[in-house]
């Protein structure tokens, strides 16, 4: 059942709550077809724990808010304000904001429509681009042809499938902030500087909580991914790794079926931001108790011996790490890396890089001990040199690291050109040469053209006149 029926058991004491707390000409609400929306479907929201009496509580005007007001910025606001429709800063921003951290991407939240937005652009002559938007009520304008900003109509959330939302457009702000995520999610910042905080988002932020906007279990069946940035979040905001709100955690583990929903694409990023976070590796093991592992493409039962491990030994190495590099201890095998790849969809280099390493992590103190080994191994043909670097890291290898990064590669003294010559041609070639690079290094590269064409024969020998296809 999606969250919005089942909230339908709260209406009684949501409407009255929702409806002291909503203005007189908000209350007239209507979906993107232009239908009324009843008091009861409003009720589907549900009711937040704590509501702020007096939202606009707290005015800022820090080096950081000051930092967003570009002049293409300032333009938009004069627009909007020409226009009378209500303009402010969403989200992150805000967030970062009162973190005293100077915010990378600002979105704006509206009382315009998107057809409003458009007549409007269009009156002033204001390019709009990413038409794919407004779908979703957002407008994007290009300001002076210098910056574009995204611009989205206040909206709830009227139906939920766990990914998808049916929305209805509102003037109501703190309708549009009880359909949040999180609390800290859920504030806006007017252009004075004056913050909008209904749900003690400021104060969870001060305290370095994370908590939903209402209940975990309601929040987390609009959209499951809701689960991932949950921890995403709380390695960005938490003071302590062991600080979650056991009630979330419950709701987390209760509906951790649902991420089997959820594109590995989607979930792949934000895992990626979980495991270079704070607390990334506590985080992890958080996910794995809350039985999330088997939806996402990890191990039901990870090798967790061998990832605590690898997180103790990447202390020793300097930050930042690849994401797929820690990942890569929970695998058992080269069959899990493909599983997990064949479900997050991850890239040509994530999925050969977790290939190698699950395969070669077993020859390193035995088949690899010297630099030469490892010298050796970057020579081979589909190995890229940051692959074995990125083993030693693995490893804790950290003297031979070191080594391998200061070393430069010579230039081999012989081109696949030559060997043609010399009637090679196709797969056999390749083997040769391989075998040539081989012979050279341990010849300290000092082996010349010359002389290893004189290995050629030898080299013939230990090669079947038909080589198999070399996968």
């Amino acid at each position: 059942m999606n969250g919005p029926l089942r909230l339908v058991k709260l209406t009684t004491r949501a409407i009255a709550s929702l409806t002291l707390n909503i203005p007189q000409r908000s209350r007239g609400l209507k979906t993107m077809s232009g239908r009324d929306v009843s008091p009861e479907l409003v009720a589907q929201l549900g009711k937040p724990p704590r509501m702020r009496k007096d939202p606009a509580f707290k005015k800022v005007q820090t080096p950081e808010f000051r930092s967003v007001f570009t002049p293409e910025l300032k333009e938009l606001e004069a627009l909007f304000k020409k226009y009378d429709y209500e303009l402010r800063i969403a989200g992150g921003a805000v967030r970062d904001i009162l973190m005293s951290i100077p915010p990378k991407d600002i979105d704006l939240a509206t009382t315009a429509t998107p057809e409003q937005m458009k007549a409007m652009f269009e009156k002033e002559e204001v390019r709009m681009i990413n038409a794919n938007g407004e779908k979703h009520g957002t407008i994007t304008p290009r300001i002076n042809d210098k910056e574009n900003f995204e611009v989205t109509t206040l909206r709830i959330d009227i139906r939920t499938d766990g990914r998808h939302a049916e929305v209805m457009y509102t003037t109501n702000w703190q309708l549009d902030a009880n359909r949040r995520d999180l609390t800290i999610n859920s504030m806006f910042l007017g252009f004075d500087g004056t913050v909008y905080d209904y749900f003690y988002g400021y104060d969870d932020l001060q305290e370095r909580r994370v908590v939903f906007v209402g209940e975990a279990d309601i929040r987390i069946k609009e959209d499951f991914l809701r689960i991932l940035r949950y921890f995403r979040f709380y390695g960005r905001i938490a003071k302590d790794e062991k600080n979650h709100d056991e009630a979330t955690l419950a709701a987390v583990k209760e509906n951790a079926g649902g991420l089997a929903r959820i594109s590995g694409e989607r979930i792949w990023t934000e895992l990626q931001k979980i495991v270079v976070g704070n607390y990334g590796s506590e985080l992890l093991l958080e996910m794995h108790r809350c039985n999330l592992f088997e939806h996402i493409g990890l191990p039901v039962e990870p090798n967790l011996e061998e990832f605590e491990r690898l997180c103790a030994g990447l202390e020793n190495f300097e930050k930042p790490h690849y994401p797929i590099l820690y990942i890569a201890g929970m695998l058992h095998s080269v069959d899990d890396a493909m599983a997990m790849h064949k479900r997050l969809k991850l890239s040509a280099y994530e999925r050969d890089l977790a290939r190698f390493i699950t395969q070669e992590r077993e020859k390193v103190g035995t088949d690899y001990t010297t630099l030469r080994d490892y010298q050796k191994l970057c020579l081979k043909k589909y190995i890229q040199r940051d692959y074995v670097e990125q083993l030693l890291k693995y490893s804790n290898k950290l003297e031979l690291y070191n080594q391998l990064k200061a070393w430069v590669t010579p230039d081999f003294p012989i081109r696949g050109n030559t060997l043609a010559e010399h009637g090679l041609k196709s797969k056999r070639l390749g083997l040769v040469l391989d075998e040539l690079k081989l012979l050279w290094a341990d010849s300290d590269f000092q082996l010349t053209h010359k002389e290893l064409l004189t290995k050629i024969p030898d080299v013939l020998e230990k090669i079947p006149s038909s080589p198999k296809r070399v996968k």
